[in-house]
């Protein structure tokens, strides 16, 4: 099972692997294509990893709903997903919806160049999460389109962003906007039923806002346009270059995607739960650093209404 972890993770990081670019827009555009066109087989490949076994803890939506505040707080459950129980079979109509959705990530990884006997090549690296347990989307509900024999899923409110940082093992931190605003999610199928797939593009707004300011007093829409301690080299003839990154803050929206496998199906209470595997681009702290390619890895829970 670790051999196919790994080669799974290596086919990605040579399926995400940019094109070499001289300046940071370039760099930023590859990206974008590279998360855009990202291969359905390699990242489903990785829906064979040991999610889709629930915790030992896990609790239906109807069990949570039993709980008071008291009995949720601290406990973590606040961020947790349902667990769904059968294998039976939902078949939506024209008109339905997903509602109550919930994204819980498990498994964090975040693609850095390793060298090894003199070369470097590309790969995901298991990262450790920093955040604390607020990294769940929650009541995220979208309609459900049924035509030509495919269910297709339009995401269209609810908490479906999550600031979220994980940190490598060398102790660099990563932040990211873990969100699926704006999916649109094809299935494999028209019902919903163990083994049915669907996946699709969603966009990941900047990390940060154009309000937000830096240590300098610089931001997107506010603050100063330049660090006023070094006006010297901010003159615009020579050495700005250095500084221009950094004075010049961009609100960067790129494209990420989502592969989701149901294997759990109640249809008496309309409810569906699987695993996701996600990948999106990491902060580019307002235009000034080229962003890291993130894998997220997870489970999820819907209620078909």
């Amino acid at each position: 099972m670790k051999s196919v972890i790994f080669a799974t993770l290596l086919a990605s990081a040579s399926a995400f692997a940019p094109a070499p670019a001289a300046s940071r827009n370039t760099q930023l555009a590859a990206l974008k294509d590279d998360l855009a066109n990202v291969g359905k087989a390699a990242v489903v490949g990785a829906l064979a990893f040991g999610l889709a076994q629930e915790p030992a803890q896990a609790l239906t939506k109807s069990q949570l709903n039993e709980l008071s505040y008291l009995q949720v707080k601290g406990t973590g459950l606040a961020n947790r997903c349902s667990e769904v129980i059968g294998e039976d079979t939902i078949t939506p109509k024209s008109g339905s919806k997903l509602v109550d959705m919930c994204i819980e990530p498990k498994a964090w990884a975040v693609e850095e160049e390793i060298g090894k006997a003199g070369r470097t090549e590309k790969k995901f690296v298991n990262s450790k999460v920093m955040t604390r347990q607020t990294y769940t989307l929650e009541g995220i509900e979208g309609k459900l389109d049924v035509s030509g024999g495919s269910i297709v899923f339009s995401e269209k409110e609810g908490i479906d962003y999550a600031p979220t940082t994980v940190q490598l093992p060398g102790g660099e931190r990563v932040p990211f906007l873990f969100t699926v605003k704006d999916l649109v999610a094809k299935g494999s199928g028209g019902a919903f039923k163990p083994g049915f797939q669907m996946g699709g593009d969603f966009s990941t707004p900047s990390y940060r806002t154009g309000l937000f300011l830096d240590p300098k007093g610089r931001g997107g829409t506010t603050g100063y346009d330049m660090a006023v301690a070094l006006p010297g080299l901010q003159s615009g003839e020579e050495g700005d270059d250095e500084l221009f990154k950094e004075n010049n803050k961009t609100f960067d929206v790129t494209t990420g995607r989502i592969e989701m496998e149901v294997n759990k199906v109640n249809a008496e209470e309309s409810e569906i739960g699987g695993v996701f595997v996600a990948t999106q681009l990491s902060d580019t702290d307002m235009g000034s650093k080229v962003p890291k390619k993130v894998l997220t890895k997870g489970i999820f829970y819907a209620k078909v209404e």
